[in-house]
Formats: C-alpha cells, structure tokens, sequence
C-alpha cells in the first residue's frame, strides 16, 4: 500500500544520488525548495527516477529522520 508524501520532509531529494541532475547522495536537489516541496514535480523535466520512487511505509516510517537514515542506507547499498 502507498502511502502519501509527508509535508516538510524532502528525504527523497537529500538522501539519494540523482546523477541526472549531477546530485550527490546526501545534499538537497537544488530543485528542492524552501518548504521541502520538488519545484520539477509534475513538469516533463523532473528525472524518472525521482517520478519512480514514491512513496511507502518502510521507506519512509514515522517520521523525516527514518526516511533519511533508509534512503540513505539503500544509497550505501546500491551504489
């Protein structure tokens, strides 16, 4: 079951790499904004992978620091 982006949170555009956009893992996507929204969301230009990725309880767990530490840890693994 998906679950639904959580406000403020942005984990997915800090924690991962996103090498078409020349991002490493660990920094904001420079497409990320003020309220930690993507700025690309809906727009052709956004990466597939970012438009792959969504959002599920065991990615993203309780709250924003779960989300980074299992992202970050997927990174580390896949890399």
């Amino acid at each position: 079951m998906s679950a639904g982006c959580r406000p403020g949170c942005g984990a997915c555009c800090i924690a991962p790499s996103i090498s078409t956009l020349g991002k490493p893992a660990g920094l904001p996507c420079p497409h990320l904004d003020a309220a930690l929204r993507c700025a690309l969301f809906g727009r052709p230009e956004r990466p597939a992978c970012c438009s792959g990725l969504q959002p599920s309880p065991e990615m993203c767990g309780e709250d924003r620091d779960h989300a980074l530490a299992w992202l970050a840890d997927l990174e580390s693994r896949t890399c």
